[in-house]
């Protein structure tokens, strides 16, 4: 069983910048890819960015390429925008890197991001 923490929403102006954070308590979470995902209130949780165990493969949804990174523990979100409000959740899977929520096994409790304009 993988136990998953986020870390580091928060609120931010738009143009600014976070940091979040996802750890993990299982040291085999370095054999899981992990992805992270966001819900905005009224609407359908979404894919934001995945990676793979090895770093290899990365996946950024097209609403936030070129603005967000993500790393193994971090997700660095940069010029940040009102649209971007949201509980930002980690998750991990054995296997490949996927974008659909349901393929993930094991989640974060969830941490808020807010951006006002």
């Amino acid at each position: 069983q993988v136990h998953l923490v986020e870390s580091g929403g928060g609120l931010v102006q738009a143009g600014g910048s976070l940091r979040l954070s996802c750890a993990a308590s299982e040291r085999t979470f370095s054999s899981y890819a992990m992805g992270w995902f966001r819900q905005a209130p009224g609407k359908e949780r979404e894919f934001v960015s995945a990676i793979s165990w090895s770093g290899g493969s990365i996946y950024y949804a097209d609403s936030v390429k070129g603005r967000f990174t993500i790393s193994r523990d971090n997700l660095q979100m940069n010029s940040l925008k009102p649209e971007d409000t949201a509980i930002y959740y980690c998750a991990a899977r054995a296997g490949e890197p996927r974008g659909v929520a349901n393929e993930y096994d094991y989640w974060g409790q969830g941490t808020q991001v807010t951006v006002s304009s």
